[in-house]
């Protein structure tokens, strides 16, 4: 049960009289154990129309669960680079998984039945990258485009085309089974939106935007438009004091929710 709260005046919580409450489905657990001691979960996404959930650690492993038939496919990255991934999302285009690193882009052909080469790295990134979500604009058959955030508070726009997994390849080192693709090669636009981390971004469809966040307190939040990307245009933005760790939209409400 999730409550509604509001403040009073000698900071204390005390519930609203107009308070909402939300009821939630009984958990369902997964028991197998998803990754080792030691190691913590970055980033879930649930991919509905496919019914299968995507779950990425930090050191590397990434699981494909698939809900109906209750079996998962696995993949790990940590033995290729010792950068910590940071972040996943799902390619609905290219049927692809993406996971972004500190200096890396990691995307995983989860449908491949060979056990070598179903996995591409796509680098160098000159900074860390924080954060990845997928753009749900495109209706080409074959592209993606995917949204990034780094240590310098920059958001990145990253166009792939299934051509690019195809015709950019680096010959494989032996015995590997990632692909080495030059970044150099890559359609990617950034735009420098804050002045601290960037701490999540998003596309969100219905309002044809992106936001994306940061503990920034003079640029805190960044609503627009994904054209701003390309251009230098001024951009609608959100001061918050001591900044945004989070946000979401409410369609029904028609209102973004922030959590500093």
């Amino acid at each position: 049960i999730f409550g509604c709260f509001t403040g009073e005046s000698d900071g204390l919580l005390s519930q609203s009289k107009e308070s909402m409450v939300f009821l939630v489905s009984e958990k369902k657990q997964i028991t197998d154990s998803v990754v080792k001691r030691k190691d913590v979960i970055k980033g879930i996404v649930k991919v509905s129309h496919l019914d299968f959930t995507i779950t990425a650690s930090q050191k590397g492993v990434i699981t494909v669960f698939n809900n109906q038939r209750k079996s998962y496919v696995r993949f790990s990255y940590f033995h290729q680079d010792t950068a910590w991934i940071t972040g996943c999302d799902f390619l609905p285009q290219l049927k692809y998984v993406v996971a972004v690193t500190e200096s890396t882009v990691v995307v995983w052909d989860y449908k491949s039945e060979e056990n070598k080469n179903n996995g591409y790295v796509i680098k160098p990134m000159k900074n860390c990258l924080l954060c990845v979500s997928t753009v749900t604009t495109s209706d080409h058959l074959a592209k993606d485009s995917i949204l990034m955030g780094d240590d310098k508070g920059y958001v990145y726009l990253l166009t792939m085309t299934s051509d690019d997994f195809i015709m950019k390849q680096y010959k494989a080192e032996k015995e590997s089974q990632f692909r080495v693709l030059d970044s150099e090669n890559f359609n990617i636009l950034k735009r420098k939106l804050h002045d601290d981390w960037v701490g999540r971004v998003k596309y969100i469809s219905a309002l044809k935007c992106f936001g994306s966040c940061s503990l920034d307190s003079l640029r805190s939040f960044v609503l627009d438009d994904i054209k701003r990307l390309e251009d230098n245009l001024p951009v609608r933005e959100f001061s918050v004091p001591r900044g945004v760790n989070a946000f979401t939209y409410c369609g029904k409400a028609k209102v973004v929710v922030t959590g500093g």
